[in-house]
C-alpha cells in the first residue's frame, strides 16, 4: 500500500501570510497529505514568502535556497511570489510560483509535482479537517487570526502591498462570522482580526448587508466588531487605518463588548511628510482623536507604528514627529527606519537619508518612546486587571492583558501561579513593572473573559528585581515588529 505522500511548510511573514499558510494546510491534510517537520523527510516543500521589504525579500530567498539545498523540490506562494521573477532568476530550480493567498494554484502545483496515489476515501472532503471543523492552526489552541479581507485600496508610496495582495476584497461578513463561531466552539478564547486595512472592511462591497443566524448584519467594520463582540471571546482589532469612522468601534470598547485595544499605523506627524507618504491627517488632528477616544474608553490602548528618515525628512520634520510621541503618549510603538522597497513609489523622491541618519532618528524615537511605556506602565502598580494565560510552568506563568497582542507587544509575568492552565483567564494584581512587562500575582482564576482591563485596588508595591522573569522572556512594548518568520515546522513561530 503506498503511503501518504509527505510536504515540508515554511511559512514567513505577517499574520495574513500565517492565515494562508493554515489554509494550504488544511486542504494537503484533508486530501490526505502528510506533513514533515524536516525537509529530509518531505517529499516535497512549499515556502509561503515574504515581500514587503527588502530585508523579508532577502529572508525569503534564504529560505526557498535552504529548502532547495535540503530537499531539491520546492513550491514558492506568498508576497514574494507575486515577483516570480525575482524567485526565479535567484532559484531557477523551484518547481513553481505562485502570489499570495493563492490556495488553489498551490494545490494544482501539488498535485502536478506530488501526486497522491495513496488510497483516499472520497468522503474525506466532506469531513472537518479538525473535530471542532476549524482547520490547521499555526496558533496556540487559544488564540487566532481572523482574516476579514484581502488586499488595499491605498498607495502609500512607501509600500508595494497592493501591487502583491491586490485591491481590497472582503470577505462575506457571513462567512467571516461563521468562522469566528467555529474557532470560540473550538476553545479559542482571543479572536486576533486582521487585513490589510480593517476599517475599509465593505467598502469594496458598498457595506452590502450579509447575513449570520438568519440575521442581516451589514459588511462594515463597527458592525462586524459588534458581532464578533457578542461570541464570548476576547476581540482585538488590528491594522486599523485611522478613517474618521473609526470613532465608531471606541463606544464598543468602552462597553466591554471588545478590547480596548486600537493598532492604528499613523506612520508620521509632519503634514508635509504625510502628505509625501500619501496618508492621511497630520499631528493635530490625531492628537485631538486620540483625547476624544480616550475621553469616551479612558482605557484605551493604541498601538502604532511609525517611519524615521524617509526620504525628504528634515531634523525638524522629525522633531515634530518625536513630539507628537511626547504629547499622545501611546502605549505600544514599532518603528522602522526607512529602507527603500523595490517597486515603491518613495523610491523616485528626492533627498533620501544616510542610513546612518534614518537608523539614529529611528533609536531616538525608541529611546523616547521606552521612557513613555515605562511611564504608563507604572502607572498600573496597584491594579487589578483579567489576563489570559499564554506560558505556565511551575510556580510561574507567562500572561497577557487586554493591552498586549501576542508576540508584539509586553506581556504579564506571573509569580506564585499554582495550578494555572495555558489558556485560562486569571484576575492579578499588578505589583511591579518595568519599560516593557508587568509582574503580578494571581488573585482569583476566571473561566469566562470579561474584558474590562482593569480596576484600582489597594496594593503592596514590590521590587520589580524580585518578580523577575528571565531575561529571554522580554517581550519590548515598544520594538519593531520583524518581517518574517522561521520554519513553522521547524524552531516555532515569530510573527509581524
Amino acid at each position: 500500500m503506498a503511503a501518504n505522500p509527505k510536504v515540508g511548510f515554511v511559512s514567513l511573514g505577517c499574520p495574513k501570510a500565517l492565515v494562508d499558510s493554515e489554509r494550504i494546510l488544511t486542504q494537503l491534510r484533508t486530501e490526505g497529505y502528510a506533513v514533515s517537520p524536516t525537509y529530509a523527510g518531505a517529499d516535497i516543500v512549499i515556502v509561503n514568502t515574504c515581500g514587503f521589504i527588502d530585508s523579508a525579500v532577502e529572508e525569503s530567498l534564504d529560505a526557498i535556497g535552504e529548502a532547495l539545498a535540503e530537499n531539491g523540490r520546492v513550491i514558492v506562494t506568498g508576497c514574494l511570489g507575486a515577483k516570480g521573477d525575482v524567485v526565479r532568476q535567484a532559484h531557477p530550480k523551484v518547481l513553481a510560483v505562485t502570489g499570495p493567498h493563492a490556495l488553489d494554484e498551490v494545490m494544482t502545483a501539488v498535485h502536478e509535482h506530488l501526486p497522491n496515489t495513496a488510497p483516499h476515501d472520497p468522503y474525506i472532503s466532506l469531513i472537518p479537517a479538525s473535530a471542532a471543523g476549524v482547520g490547521v492552526k499555526l496558533t496556540p489552541r487559544h488564540y487566532a487570526y481572523l482574516k476579514i479581507s484581502e488586499g488595499c485600496n491605498h498607495r502609500c508610496t512607501f509600500c508595494i502591498i497592493p501591487s502583491l495582495r491586490g485591491d481590497l476584497l472582503s470577505r462575506p461578513v457571513g462567512e467571516v462570522m461563521e468562522e469566528a463561531e467555529r474557532l470560540v466552539n473550538a476553545g479559542v478564547r482571543e479572536l486576533l482580526v486582521i487585513s490589510q486595512d480593517t476599517s475599509a472592511y465593505g467598502v469594496d462591497v458598498r457595506y452590502r448587508t450579509g447575513f449570520w443566524g438568519g440575521r442581516p448584519l451589514r459588511t462594515r467594520m463597527t458592525e462586524l466588531a459588534g458581532a464578533l463582540g457578542s461570541l464570548g471571546a476576547w476581540v482585538r482589532l488590528h491594522y486599523v487605518y485611522p478613517y474618521p469612522h473609526v470613532d465608531d468601534v471606541i463606544p464598543l470598547m468602552a462597553d466591554g463588548r471588545i478590547l480596548p485595544y486600537l493598532d492604528v499605523p499613523f506612520q508620521h506627524a509632519s503634514r508635509r511628510i504625510l502628505k509625501l507618504m500619501k496618508r492621511p491627517a497630520a499631528a493635530e488632528a490625531n492628537l485631538e482623536r486620540i483625547r476624544a477616544w480616550r475621553a469616551i474608553c479612558p482605557d484605551l490602548t493604541i498601538r502604532s507604528t511609525f517611519i524615521a528618515g524617509f526620504p525628504g525628512e528634515t531634523e525638524a520634520e522629525f522633531q515634530e514627529l518625536l513630539d507628537f510621541l511626547a504629547e499622545a503618549r501611546l502605549d505600544r510603538v514599532g518603528c522602522f527606519a526607512y529602507s527603500p522597497v523595490e517597486g515603491a513609489q518613495a523610491n523616485a523622491l528626492a533627498g533620501a537619508l544616510p542610513e546612518s541618519v534614518r537608523e539614529d532618528r529611528r533609536a531616538r524615537l525608541m529611546q523616547l518612546q521606552e521612557s513613555i511605556s515605562a511611564e504608563r506602565l507604572q502607572a498600573k502598580i496597584g491594579l487589578r486587571m483579567t489576563v489570559l494565560v499564554d506560558e505556565a510552568q511551575p510556580g510561574r506563568a507567562v500572561a497577557r492583558s487586554a493591552a498586549d497582542a501576542p508576540e508584539i507587544d509586553g506581556v504579564v509575568c506571573i509569580e506564585n501561579a499554582r495550578g494555572l492552565k495555558v489558556g485560562e483567564f486569571v484576575e492579578v494584581e499588578v505589583l511591579a513593572a518595568d519599560a516593557h512587562d508587568l509582574y503580578a500575582r494571581p488573585v482569583t482564576a476566571r473561566k469566562q473573559p470579561p474584558v474590562s482591563p482593569a480596576k484600582q485596588v489597594p496594593a503592596a508595591r514590590r521590587a520589580a528585581a524580585a518578580m523577575r522573569m528571565p531575561a529571554e522572556r522580554r517581550t519590548p512594548a515598544a520594538r519593531q515588529t520583524p518581517a518574517a518568520t522561521k520554519p513553522v515546522t521547524r524552531a516555532g513561530r515569530r510573527t509581524g
